[in-house]
């Protein structure tokens, strides 16, 4: 692709120059005033912009816009392309842009598990290709054009999460990236502030059917029950599922807890493959997965994900393991609390913690709208089928869940608190070399986020 200029821009968007040079050249692009951040930005706004002078160390900036200005009401270091609709200009622009490159590109979507699934595709794939995506966990519907412009022709294929906070989010992600390969990795219960009900949030994760090319591929978990109610019938491209069912076209076996990750085998067209993979949990081998199922779809061989797949380095507070004081182990799960990801951590604590003390400190679930208690009495029965020997909350929805697993017949000692404050004290009492702690809640928790970093021995992470 040969570098965009404002006359290339002016086509494409059937514009009229009205100031500025048609030589300059176009590297970045905006919908908001905020989001320039560089020179040789072309912003597309509707909205009428007075503070040029804030700006003026990011000139040029190319001005696409339907309003008309008048006569000296703009600096003549902004280069101005009028146009019938600007919000029609946009989409012609993101358009034309995507259309360009011809490359493999991955839209992941699911309750838990996208990020940690795109960063493996990504570690995978950059042993041998140049690797655009989203940013770790970052998913901003605000920043997908960004993302987007990421890929240039130095871009081999690209991977990019897609996040559901309200129905539409997935179609809009889709207008951007037109992806070649779609991803759930499963659908528990999430934002339900916004898709209201388990089957809005379903359909609103569904919508990756839509944005899908004909050609391309969907991956499935054929184990997640919410992913199994999604209409399959008009989806034109091919479907691949994995899971531990024989039916499953990436069928993992005999998974086992080793060091500081999980031990599997892969079974793919009679073939059978060992992989490790750094991380705890069943979960982390369906991302694993899910992630050696993407990238043979873009027609690599799944020995490489068997090479690459050990130096994987896992996400900051994802299961993360340390050195808890009183010489316990520390699961620190603060990243991000749903019941899908609470139950992964209370199987991961369980097994971990088999012939010693295990105790969950659990905070609040969080975009739950009006269904927040029965998604926390739901996250009660979770902790009394799988188990616990103590279990304390932090927070006044967060007591919903130790009040009904007391009442689906948790036998352990449970601590109620409305805040952090007398935790750690308590823990003082109870800890021990003997123990394992796990602590999950959300990153905008900032109690939870300091309890877990004052439980832990500084400077001592088990899990690099």
């Amino acid at each position: 692709m040969k570098p965009l200029t404002v006359q290339d821009l002016k086509a494409i968007t059937a514009g009229q120059l009205v100031q500025g040079s048609e030589e300059v050249l176009i590297q970045h692009g905006a919908y908001r005033l905020k989001q320039v951040k560089r020179p040789n930005t072309a912003l597309f706004t509707n909205k009428r912009i007075v503070n040029w002078k804030d700006f003026e160390s990011l000139y040029p900036i190319v001005l696409v816009t339907d309003r008309l200005y008048s006569q000296n009401e703009i600096p003549e270091q902004i280069i101005i392309i009028k146009v019938e609709d600007s919000d029609e200009a946009y989409w012609k622009f993101v358009d034309f842009y995507r259309n360009q490159f011809n490359i493999p590109v991955v839209a992941i979507t699911g309750t838990s598990g996208k990020s940690t699934t795109k960063e493996m595709i990504k570690h995978i794939l950059s042993a041998e290709k140049n690797v655009a995506s989203t940013p770790l966990s970052s998913n901003s519907r605000t920043a997908s054009l960004q993302y987007l412009l990421n890929i240039d022709d130095h871009t081999d294929a690209a991977v990019f999460e897609t996040a559901v906070g309200s129905p539409g989010d997935i179609k809009l992600a889709g207008e951007y990236f037109k992806p070649t390969i779609g991803i759930i990795t499963n659908i528990g219960a999430h934002h339900l502030n916004y898709c209201k009900t388990l089957e809005g949030y379903i359909q609103a994760k569904g919508e990756m059917l839509d944005i899908i090319s004909p050609t391309g591929s969907l991956i499935l978990n054929a184990d997640d029950i919410n992913s199994s109610k999604i209409d399959l019938s008009k989806f034109q491209g091919r479907i691949i599922k994995v899971g531990k069912h024989e039916s499953c076209d990436f069928q993992a076996s005999n998974i086992r807890y080793h060091k500081n990750g999980m031990l599997f085998n892969v079974r793919h067209k009679k073939k059978r493959y060992e992989f490790y993979v750094p991380g705890f949990g069943e979960h982390q081998v369906y991302n694993a997965l899910t992630a050696i199922a993407a990238i043979y779809e873009m027609g690599l061989p799944i020995s490489l994900a068997a090479e690459q797949l050990p130096s994987f380095r896992k996400l900051n507070k994802q299961l993360q393991v340390f050195k808890g004081f009183n010489n316990s182990l520390l699961l620190d799960d603060t990243w991000n609390i749903t019941t899908t990801s609470l139950e992964a951590g209370l199987k991961v604590l369980k097994a971990l913690g088999e012939g010693k003390k295990t105790i969950a400190i659990i905070g609040t679930i969080t975009d739950l709208g009006s269904w927040g208690y029965i998604i926390h009495e739901q996250a009660g029965e979770l902790i009394s089928e799988i188990g616990v020997d103590v279990l304390i909350t932090i927070g006044e929805h967060a007591s919903i869940m130790a009040l009904h697993a007391i009442e689906a017949g948790l036998s352990s000692p449970v601590y109620i608190f409305k805040n952090s404050t007398r935790v750690y004290k308590l823990l003082e009492e109870i800890v021990d070399e003997n123990t394992v702690l796990f602590i999950k809640g959300d990153m905008y928790s900032k109690e939870i986020s300091k309890l877990a970093d004052d439980l832990k021995i500084k400077k001592s992470s088990t899990s690099e």
